[in-house]
This record gives C-alpha cells, structure tokens and sequence, in this order.
C-alpha cells in the first residue's frame, strides 16, 4: 500500500478538497490517502503558522508519525502546500518516493509578479473588506476556479461552512505569507516530480510551474482551461494525470 498526503495552500484546509482524495485513492492501486491540515489552518488552526516553510515540513512529518502513518509517502501538494512539499522531500529525500504538485511557484524561481499576478490583488483586497462567509467564499471561488459560480453553490455552502468551523487567525495568514515569501527552494528535484497546472489559473501564473519544470527538468501537464484550484475544476485530469505518469496505464 502507497501512502499519498495531500497538503493545501495559503489558509485553506483538508477539507477544500472535497471529494478528490476519495477520487484519488479509486485511480490508484492500493493508495491510502490522507490530507494534512498545514499548521493554523483547518482541524490544526489553534497551532501558531511557523514563519518557514520547512517548519510546516517538520510539522506534517510529526503529524504523521503521531498518527502512526510511517514513511515513505507519495506527496500531492497544491500552492503553497507545494513549497512545503518541495522542503519536505529536500531535508528528507528518503522519505519521499514521489511529488505531484499543482499550480505553486517558488521564489528566486519566479518574480512576485509571477507568484501572486497583480490582477489578483484588487480582487483579494475585496475578499479581506467583505463582511460575509458566504460572500468571502464566492469571492475566492471566482478567483481560484474556472467553473461558474451558479454552477456550483454546493461548494461555496461548503466553504463557508468550513470558515465558520475553523477559522484562520490573521496573525496565521500573515505567518503564512512571510513563509511562502521567504522560501527557497533547492536547485534540483529532490525526487521524481510531477509538475501540473491548470492554463486558466488567475491567482498565480502559470509560468511558475513551467519554470519548475524547466529547472528540475520535471514532466509538466497543461489543463487546457482549468484554474488555480485543479482539483475542484477537474479532479477526474488531476487523478488521470497522476495515474499515467506512475506508469499504471
């Protein structure tokens, strides 16, 4: 049995996967999987969000251990919860049999401009000045999927409800920012990477992806329209993706 730890981005949780690790854990043979909430986020937002990516890194192996999940680990990991993937596999490469990683970029890889596209910020100020769950979630749900929101209120419902359930603090959003700012990831793959994206992505460029790629001399695979969230937009590509390169088909 493989064990694959799923891990979010910036202030988002487990539970914003919806039904991907179920999906995930059908396409392939034998996976256990399980989602990590990242320090301050999600069932873990009491814990103080270190200010270093690698941090988050020691935190997530500590959860695992505690949950009696031993290594190794395939790691599935989208924006910042790639960086944290990307340290992870660095300081513990033997750890580590594979990453996939979704729509992230890496600093000294990719200008800021690149990293956080000045389109996205007016529309993330908006999100900070609205006073609404629901509203908050609408907002973000436009800026990180391809999908129309009528299309799917369901979860926008469920989104909300999770930012009643657990809510980030400000201070750990703030942590969170400085640490994905601040990291820098190694030269070269740690170990064998799978780098996707999705060409509709309005939150980060998709040329932070294709750079990884180049750099790490990684494979990379293009969503024709799909956005920063590629799991919600089209899950079914995602697990398709992953189970191709494997080398199960």
């Amino acid at each position: 049995m493989s064990n694959w730890i799923l891990l979010r981005g910036l202030v988002r949780e487990a539970g914003h996967w919806g039904g991907f690790p179920e999906l995930l854990a059908a396409e392939l043979p034998e996976a256990r999987v399980i989602a990590l909430d990242l320090p301050g986020n999600g069932t873990a937002n009491a814990h103080h969000s270190p200010v270093s990516i690698e941090a988050m890194a020691r935190h997530c192996r500590g959860e695992l251990a505690r949950q009696g999940v031993p290594p190794p680990y395939h790691l599935l990991a989208m924006s910042m919860g790639g960086m944290v993937a990307a340290a992870w596999a660095d300081a513990h490469p033997e750890e580590i049999s594979a990453c996939v990683l979704l729509n992230t970029s890496f600093g000294a890889f990719s200008p800021l401009h690149h990293r956080l596209r000045p389109g996205a910020w007016p529309r993330l100020l908006k999100v900070l000045l609205e006073s609404s769950d629901r509203g908050r979630e609408a907002l973000i749900f436009d800026l990180t999927s391809s999908l129309a929101r009528e299309t799917h209120p369901k979860v926008i419902e469920h989104w909300a409800a999770l930012r009643i359930a657990h809510p980030v603090q400000l201070g750990n959003a703030v942590r969170q920012l400085m640490a994905s700012a601040r990291f820098r990831a190694p030269r070269q793959a740690p170990v064998p990477t799978l780098l996707l994206l999705g060409a509709g992505d309005q939150l980060v460029d998709p040329r932070c992806s294709q750079e990884i790629a180049q750099r790490w001399a990684c494979p990379l695979a293009v969503h024709p329209w799909a956005g920063h969230d590629l799991t919600l937009d089209d899950p079914a590509w995602v697990a398709a993706e992953v189970h191709a390169w494997l080398g199960y088909r």
